[in-house]
């Protein structure tokens, strides 16, 4: 299952479907749906293809993958949904769910899509740190209302993107190697099961679902909030030392050493950069073919500066944007892109980083690679730290054994285009998967294809465990989009 494949062999998920870019036909012309006179005591609209409204309410973030529902519920709140799950079930129409669609990596054909980007709600209770988070709240809602209590929550390397579906799937954050995976400080969910049933889930009540939960993705049930746990760390030292790309084989090697030195608080990432020349790229960067590491530090800014200092002084520093900043505009480290656009992510958790992987690396996507490779961002994370540490509540995450971690992005706007993407993700990710653990993790997966391979995402016997906790909690397979696994 995981063994290494010929770079022109073929791709890792066998079964992903090519990039088809979305029609007016399909986004427009009318299904046969089943009766839905049940939805109509929904509070949110309820929208079919051609209706006004549709493309908008079915279009996520990520464009890459066609999305043409049956029906589209646009919930407001844990009745809409408890509402659409019992329409569901009893219609056999198999469901799927968007929030801010920053995961839409899969097609939606036919079925019932569930959009909670409307449930935005955020509560922040200062004297026990928590935030009560609603299903479509986005990172930015949550830190801004955390923020002026000195606190923070442990976000990715994007504001924009939903807070329950990157929980869900275990959440890698910026400041991941000192304080741990997302899903490791959820208190609570509140989740409605495949049945209809409204639930509250905690380590103590309903403990299995609570683990499915953490780490499982959307396997069980439609989360409608949660509580999580929040930080005070109101202000970090972060940022990217960027170099031209001559010197990429240099900042690589001196950063790969470096990581062996550094404390569990220090957080970083080294990438590879293929900047087109557009405005949403801060104009000193703007076009250009980039080596970066960037930065997280949640210590003091001197001895940010410190620790860094080899890195600066490895290579010539064209642009140094490492700074002293609020936690809340942490969207200053990585700069992910704020536009909604296509993209075909991939990613291989790796064990180590010997200088043979150095060199592959370098090989797949440095400088020799062209300055028109169809990648747009390969990156190679340090993890470790406490993204090693057990959870003290056990989870469904799975990566907890991996020191590096391997990450593609390339953007594909039209299908010759999305090919290439397709050809260099492929030959990347096969070319490093001798060092790799022989998984991924779900957020990053990419496209999910067949369920081996879906599995990837977790050891064989979490695995085994949520495909026994689906069994008990869907048995007949509503939620069977993305990365959901199927019943034992």
């Amino acid at each position: 299952m995981h063994e290494h494949q010929d770079p022109d062999g073929p791709p890792l998920a066998a079964a992903v479907p090519p990039y088809r870019a979305p029609t007016e036909d399909a986004m427009t012309a009318p299904h046969h749906t089943p009766d839905l006179f049940a939805l109509s005591e929904l509070n949110g609209p309820v929208l079919r293809p051609g209706d006004p409204g549709y493309a908008d309410e079915v279009t996520g973030f990520n464009l890459a993958s066609l999305r043409t529902p049956d029906v589209v519920v646009g919930a407001t709140g844990p009745d809409d949904v408890v509402t659409a799950l019992r329409w569901a079930g009893a219609t056999h129409t198999p469901v799927a769910v968007q929030a801010t669609g920053h995961g839409a990596n899969f097609p939606v054909e036919r079925g019932l899509l569930i959009n909670t980007s409307r449930m935005t709600d955020v509560r922040v209770d200062p004297g026990t740190r928590t935030a009560t988070v609603a299903a479509g709240a986005k990172w930015s809602h949550l830190m801004a209302a955390a923020a002026p209590h000195g606190l923070a929550g442990l976000c990715g390397t994007s504001t924009d993107a939903g807070v329950i579906g990157y929980t869900l799937g275990g959440g890698l954050p910026v400041l991941g190697r000192a304080y741990g995976y997302a899903a490791d400080l959820v208190r609570s969910f509140q989740v409605v099961t495949p049945d209809g049933r409204l639930r509250e889930t905690t380590a103590d009540e309903e403990p299995e679902l609570f683990w499915a939960l953490r780490g499982g993705k959307t396997t069980v049930g439609v989360v409608t909030s949660l509580v999580t746990g929040l930080l005070p760390v109101p202000r970090l030292y972060g940022g990217g030392i960027h170099c031209h790309a001559e010197h990429t084989e240099t900042l690589l090697h001196a950063w790969a050493e470096w990581t062996r030195t550094v404390p569990d608080e220090m957080c970083s990432m080294f990438s590879v950069l293929r900047l087109p020349p557009i405005p949403q790229i801060p104009e000193t960067l703007r076009g250009g073919f980039w080596a970066r590491v960037a930065i997280a530090w949640p210590g003091p800014t001197a001895e940010g500066e410190a620790l860094i200092a080899p890195l600066r002084a490895a290579a010539p520093v064209a642009v140094d944007l490492v700074e002293e900043m609020d936690h809340a505009a942490l969207d200053r480290i990585h700069m992910e892109p704020q536009d909604p656009l296509p993209a075909r992510e991939c990613c291989t958790l790796l064990r180590d980083l010997p200088p043979d992987a150095l060199s592959t690396f370098l090989d797949q996507v440095g400088p020799a690679a062209g300055p028109d490779h169809p990648l747009l961002v390969a990156s190679v994370r340090h993890m470790g730290g406490a993204l090693a540490r057990p959870a003290l509540v056990e989870d469904a995450v799975c990566a907890r054994d991996a020191r590096y971690f391997l990450e593609s992005v390339g953007i594909i706007p039209a299908p010759p285009a999305a090919e290439a993407v397709e050809q260099a993700t492929r030959r990347l990710h096969s070319a490093m998967a001798p060092y790799g653990t022989g998984r991924t993790m779900v957020n990053i997966h990419g496209t999910p294809g067949d369920d081996q391979d879906r599995a990837r995402a977790w050891t064989p016997e979490v695995y085994d465990r949520l495909r026994h906790d689906k069994a008990t909690y869907d048995p007949s397979n509503l939620l069977r989009y993305g990365h959901a696994v199927t019943p034992a």
